[in-house]
């Protein structure tokens, strides 16, 4: 998962409930200080949340765009149900239309979907491009994760079937820690507590039909390329979950503007920020 530096937004951004016609969505909602040159509403991976996207908000904002960061449906501060169904692929991409219709303005919206979110941004746009000016794939692939990745989402799948939130939470947390690990300091002990937050905060409904659907996602890289919306590929130098080449090939395949974030893996919104934001903010620019 993602792990932001923090849980506390910039004094740029507000945390507030974006009203749709789809319900109401826990949203971080960052404005630039002067004019606004475009709008964009960025989507969380898998286990993540809004709070992945904070050290983009305030340079984002900064060079001019209102950046809407958004918990889907059962995803940390959004409530959903406790059925499965209701996170069927389709669904969440009429949740994405239906955000982007709340936050948009006279002009359309970028989008940004972070893994997990960047299929579900690839489907919302497949279903109806007209309110994007562009789509961002950010550590996003073409089609299912490794091999490696589907094992670990059996794994966590199965552990939720078996126990609570809170108890997968320890379990995980014996298998990466490592014995010899220093005492954490108070800083430590807050963050730990904020992602433990972030995690209960969870519908396992949600994990298990969103992690279905990343073991099980096809290609549709070529129904992107007819939508003639304008496509950014970025990542970071290494990549576990869907190697850098495949991306590489993915960007070719789409006539994307590809990124590689110097330092980063499979959250350049956490591990390099300042980069990532430049990048995001030229892209949208050329394409407001």
């Amino acid at each position: 998962m993602s792990k932001p530096p923090t849980f506390v937004p910039p004094a740029c951004a507000r945390a507030e409930r974006l009203v749709t016609e789809r319900g109401e969505f826990a949203v971080l909602d960052a404005r630039p200080a002067g004019a606004v040159r475009g709008t964009a509403l960025l989507l969380p991976g898998y286990t993540g949340s809004k709070e992945d996207f904070i050290a983009l908000l305030e340079p984002l904002a900064e060079a001019g765009f209102r950046v809407v960061a958004v918990d889907g449906r059962g995803q940390y501060e959004t409530a959903g149900p406790e059925d499965e169904a209701a996170y069927a692929r389709a669904e969440l991409a009429r949740d994405v239309l239906a955000q982007a219709a709340a936050v948009r303005g006279p002009g359309r919206v970028h989008l940004l979907g972070h893994s997990l979110g960047g299929q579900i941004a690839r489907a919302a746009v497949l279903r109806d491009a007209e309110p994007f000016c562009s789509l961002t794939l950010l550590s996003s692939g073409p089609a299912e994760v490794s091999e490696e990745q589907r094992q670990r989402i059996e794994l966590l799948t199965a552990a939720m079937a078996a126990m609570d939130m809170g108890q997968v939470w320890d379990a995980m947390q014996a298998l990466t820690t490592p014995e010899d690990l220093a005492e954490p300091d108070e800083d430590e002990v807050r963050a730990e507590a904020a992602l433990r937050a972030r995690w209960l905060g969870h519908s396992p409904a949600q994990l298990t039909a969103t992690g279905r659907q990343l073991r099980t996602e096809p290609d549709l890289v070529a129904e992107l390329a007819a939508c003639g919306v304008p496509v950014q590929v970025v990542s970071g130098e290494r990549d576990d979950t869907w190697p850098v080449e495949l991306l590489d090939d993915m960007a070719r395949r789409l006539t994307a503007a590809r990124v590689v974030v110097p330092g980063a893996e499979h959250s350049p919104n956490t591990d390099n920020p300042a980069d990532t934001a430049r990048a995001l903010a030229g892209f949208w620019a050329a394409h407001g």
